[in-house]
């Protein structure tokens, strides 16, 4: 649901401007008409050092000690205290990144050089000085020839089995071989294996730097939201508006309106402030918050992800909720793929960096494991055969045929047209809202159309309807949409002109609806094809197990079991995340006429003192 806005005017002398920002930061509610994104050097400048801030937070919030290697060679507390630690941060991370890449270099240069062993370069430097040029060799045994030491000054070096290394001398500056010669080699065994005991050195000291670093993690959250305040503050002064040669500086804002009383007496105590208060319209362009209740804020993000409605539009977050739940279970089917989401969603909330999209994930694991119930599925099997389920439980499952077709690919259908059904309807209220009754007779027409002829067809096949009545009704119904749709879409001109775009636009409608209906057999046949992957990888493990007795068949199929599935688990996910999404962006929005372009609540904050 929308929040209701009040819009306020603000005029105050231009000196006391920076005082005054700071004052609505105290007040932590009331969004100032600014841009979103830097616009000067200085926003630049904020914006830069914020990233930076959160992107140093991040990497020392992940860094756990307990899994380096090293961690019990580097010093976990360095003398003195640190007092830039994001300088010191943005001065290690990069080196740290480019040692890794250093020592990856120099393990493979020690290998190189191990077969080599230790020489002197100078030597070698020294011999060609003379004329003697050492050339250095390396082929597959099968290519190498011994009777090429009767024929050259040549010296075998070593030999896998499979390779074999040499080197030749010579002094003929016609010299020829039938091999491709090898660069010589940077440095012997000796100085390879102590340029990488440096490398690893110099890492280790990062790491145990790093790791200090992240006793100063709260000091870079401070500068983190000290930046975002002087950013917000900065973009909302140069967003305003100057008066009387500069000498008046006025700001507009917006704020819920169920603070207007706590504002009103803030701003009657604030000197030198002159300010108008007005409920916002549409016209105004005010900042979109949302409400409601625990379930549907989960879900939020992905309205987010569209878009937010306009101040005159409807909240789609309560119907994308239920449905984009009700749509991820069915993709994915499977029970015990429900309960391990609600386990990932449990371990995730541990996580800082993850917690925030747990309830989440532990909500979307109890729709999969119910809707996995229903469609008699758990890890691959099929429940419904099972001696011990419960008779009542099975009772809840869809198995069987309906009209020849299978009873979940039915329900998959009849579930999309409950779902446009909705659209259809949300998009006629809001449409009487913003347009009154007169001015959407046509959107009506098409509402009363669709969604009556829904809701007639399922009593006519209850039986509870005779033909006769059920004919008549559906007559009538199609009588009053038509005069809707193709007289009276728009009050304002000759019904007769109203003809031609309503004849457009039924062909739009019949060819969409078709497909927009049919789009929703994915959800049985996403389902379907993980349960039949899960079910593959079952028979696949069950193989190795042999007559049953307890032996390695069993490792064999707890191993084929739990990566199969795990396998299974992350490919179902993502369908199951993308595929509902797609529903609701694009079916169930395009039907109900959403738009999404609103802009996010964002007040100036203080977010030093949240």
């Amino acid at each position: 649901m929308i929040e209701k806005m009040t819009k306020y005017s603000f005029a105050l002398l231009s000196g006391d401007a920076e005082k005054f920002l700071l004052d609505l930061e105290g007040l932590g509610v009331v969004d100032i008409t600014r841009s979103q994104k830097p616009v000067d050097d200085l926003s630049s400048q904020l914006s830069t050092e914020a990233q930076a801030c959160r992107k140093a937070i991040n990497y020392l919030s992940a860094l756990d000690p307990e899994k380096i290697p090293e961690k019990g060679k580097f010093t976990l507390s360095p003398d003195g205290e640190i007092s830039d630690p994001l300088g010191l941060f943005q001065e290690i991370a990069p080196r740290e990144k480019e040692l890794r890449s250093d020592i990856e270099a120099a393990h493979k240069e020690l290998d190189e050089a191990r077969v080599w062993g230790n020489f002197s370069k100078e030597s070698i430097n020294t011999l060609e000085e003379k004329g003697l040029k050492i050339r250095f060799y390396k082929l597959p045994k099968k290519s190498y020839d011994p009777s090429w030491a009767s024929e050259y000054a040549l010296m075998e070096i070593a030999d896998d089995g499979k390779h074999v290394w040499f080197v030749t001398v010579s002094d003929d500056p016609e010299y020829s071989f039938p091999a491709t010669e090898l660069p010589v080699p940077e440095n012997d065994f000796s100085a390879a294996e102590a340029n990488l005991a440096d490398k690893e050195g110099e890492l280790i000291a990062c790491e145990g730097l790093m790791y200090k670093l992240k006793d100063y993690i709260p000091d870079l959250k401070n500068k983190e939201d000290n930046a975002i305040s002087r950013l917000q503050r900065h973009l909302a002064e140069v967003g305003s508006t100057k008066a009387a040669e500069g000498h008046l500086t006025t700001f507009e804002g917006f704020a819920p309106a169920k603070d207007d009383e706590r504002l009103t007496k803030a701003f009657d105590a604030m000197e030198g402030v002159v300010y108008l208060k007005e409920a916002a319209v549409k016209e105004d362009n005010p900042p979109i918050k949302l409400k409601g209740n625990w379930f549907t804020r989960m879900f939020t993000v992905l309205t987010d992800m569209y878009g937010r409605p306009e101040y005159n539009e409807f909240d789609p977050t309560p119907y994308l909720s239920v449905f984009f739940l009700l749509f991820f279970a069915m993709c994915m089917g499977d029970a015990g793929y429900g309960i391990a989401l609600i386990v990932i969603g449990l371990l995730l909330r541990r996580s800082e960096g993850m917690k925030d999209i747990a309830p989440l994930v532990t909500t979307l694991g109890v729709g999969t494991f119910v809707i996995g119930i229903v469609m008699h599925t758990f890890f691959g099997y099929d429940i419904s055969q099972a001696a011990w389920v419960p008779a009542w439980l099975k009772k809840c499952m869809v198995t069987g045929n309906i009209a020849g077709f299978d009873a979940n690919m039915v329900l998959s259908v009849l579930i999309g047209i409950l779902h446009l059904s909705l659209a259809f309807i949300l998009k006629a209220v809001y449409a009487t809202k913003k347009n009154g009754f007169l001015g959407s007779l046509g959107t009506w027409g098409w509402t009363l159309l669709i969604v009556g002829g829904v809701i007639i067809g399922g009593i006519s096949l209850t039986g509870v309807l005779s033909s006769t009545v059920t004919k008549w009704i559906i007559i009538a119904i199609g009588v009053i949409s038509a005069i809707g749709i193709f007289l009276l879409s728009d009050i304002h001109r000759n019904p007769l002109k109203n003809i031609g775009p309503g004849l457009w636009e039924t062909y739009n409608t019949a060819t969409g609806l078709l497909g927009d209906v049919l789009s929703y057999l994915r959800l049985y046949a996403l389902g379907l094809a993980g349960g039949m992957l899960g079910k593959a990888f079952n028979d696949i493990a069950a193989m190795t197990v042999g007559d049953g007795s307890f032996g390695p068949g069993w490792i064999a199929f707890a191993v084929i079991f739990l990566i199969g599935h795990a396998l299974n688990l992350a490919m179902c996910c993502l369908g199951a995340f993308v595929h509902p999404l797609r529903l609701n962006f694009l079916e169930f929005f395009k039907n109900s006429g959403y738009e999404g372009k609103g802009r996010v609540y964002r007040p100036i904050t203080n977010k030093q003192n949240q």
